[in-house]
């Protein structure tokens, strides 16, 4: 039997599969924004360079982060609202997307003396800012570049990337610019200059490889309306999609929940490496080292509970690793010797991807098909909307215990919380397995689609 196809349909399929590719690829190229500048290299350089006292360096990191929450949680309603009714996503992506480049490019000049902690301060705002829209302006494209069927795998294999990216920026900044006694480029070590550069390195990392998104990746065309005509229909569009939020209970409480266990991997993900430093002692090379094992161990769980997730659902997979988080960071902050911490940390690691993986996963199957992408913004707008919460709370309560381990312990409170409110949710009924139905993300189109 001959192939009926063309040299246009294989043009075709090839463009379909590059735009895929170039859109999970932006995943590798802002994960190592959060890995080194949120998470572990730099609150550990501003705790022993700019603040020089660990518990005043969680405080102070802590309300940073929640203060560029607020900012997030205040204008995403209203930016996702007019870049709906523009149409095009890919502007938006540029914008914010040369913000954080801009922001994080300018911690090179973050000279290890708290004259410099208000103007590493502000860049870190301006660069978390911008990296927080991009995400929810690359995560609005999603249904319009893949068929529904094929959702939830380049979603996972974006995330994947992710984690992947994190990793090896973590391993070059270590072993290339951090770790060795002589810097490359004669970079001086007196000056911090070995680690000042991560600033530029991952500025670079984003504007290279978010390249292929702007380039490859298909747009949705303008809708040619004025800015007073888009504020007007989002604004319009928003109110209905919250007036039907309110008479679906099962999707108002998993964004409930969903907002409180992500307000607690936010406040994680930005003092984890801060805890690390000061409670244990541990010196940026070793953060570091912490950072790519449990960089390993959340690829090795999304991948490993991607199993759980097709046979028992996305909402069993969210309490097994909610509950796995709570006993991890119970661990974390009893630890009082650096193998415990270790092994608490692997765990954490272990059970954050499957939280974020599953997440995703249960939101499309909640959400009414005619309406999905609109209820992947609440999706992403529930993970942000108190983002600035967690850290906020765990500033105080190090502020006013004087300890990094009941700061740090209160992050429990929100993994408990989401547990309880996500039990009631209920997942609608799995399509029954079957493996001849399986398509690859990256196939043919033509063949299974219409028009």
């Amino acid at each position: 039997m001959t192939s009926i196809e063309g040299p246009d349909d294989v043009s075709r399929d090839q463009k379909v599969a590059l735009g895929r590719w170039s859109w999970a690829l932006y995943d590798w190229a802002n994960s190592p924004f959060t890995t080194l500048i949120i998470t572990f290299v730099f609150p550990a350089y501003l705790q022993t360079a700019l603040v020089a006292d660990p518990v005043a360096g969680q405080t102070v990191w802590g309300y940073v982060i929640s203060g560029s929450g607020l900012v997030i949680a205040v204008f995403a309603p209203l930016l996702g609202a007019i870049a709906d009714a523009s149409g095009r996503r890919k502007p938006w992506i540029f914008v914010f997307t040369s913000i954080c480049v801009f922001g994080t490019a300018l911690l090179w000049f973050a000279e290890p003396s708290p004259a410099w902690l208000a103007f590493s301060l502000a860049c870190i705002v301006i660069a978390n800012i911008g990296f927080e829209f991009g995400i929810v302006f690359n995560n609005a494209m999603l249904p319009d570049i893949v068929p529904e069927e094929r959702l939830g795998r380049l979603s996972g294999w974006a995330w994947g990337l992710g984690y992947a990216g994190g990793l090896v920026a973590l391993g070059v900044a270590l072993v290339i610019f951090i770790g060795p006694e002589q810097p490359p480029f004669g970079l001086d070590r007196d000056s911090a200059e070995h680690v000042r550069i991560v600033g530029p390195l991952v500025a670079l990392w984003l504007a290279i490889f978010s390249l292929p998104l702007f380039l490859f990746t298909p747009d949705r065309p303008s809708s040619g309306r004025g800015i007073g005509q888009m504020l007007r229909f989002g604004l319009r569009e928003t109110r209905q999609t919250f007036a039907e939020l309110g008479k679906n209970q099962p999707i108002a409480l998993f964004l409930l929940a969903h907002m409180i266990y992500a307000d607690g991997l936010v406040a994680l993900f930005a003092l984890g490496g801060v805890y690390a430093a000061g409670a244990f002692g541990l010196s940026l090379a070793e953060v570091i080292t912490f950072g790519i094992a449990l960089n390993v161990a959340a690829g090795a769980g999304a991948l490993a509970f991607a199993w759980v997730d097709d046979w028992l659902g996305s909402k069993p997979t969210i309490i097994i690793a909610l509950i796995g988080l709570i006993a991890a960071s119970i661990t974390a902050v009893a630890a009082t010797t650096l193998v415990w911490f270790w092994i608490a940390g692997i765990g954490i690691g272990l059970f954050v991807g499957p939280a974020q993986a599953a997440s995703r996963s249960l939101m499309a199957r909640l959400a009414p098909s005619e309406r999905r992408a609109a209820y992947f913004g609440l999706f992403a707008l529930s993970g942000k909307a108190t983002a600035f919460l967690g850290p906020a709370i765990v500033a105080f309560a190090t502020s006013a215990s004087d300890s990094q381990r009941i700061g740090l312990a209160t992050i429990i409170g929100f993994f408990a919380i989401g547990l309880l409110l996500i039990l009631p949710v209920s997942e609608p009924r799995k399509l029954e397995h079957d493996p001849e139905k399986w398509i690859p993300v990256f196939g043919k189109d033509h063949a299974e689609t219409k028009g």
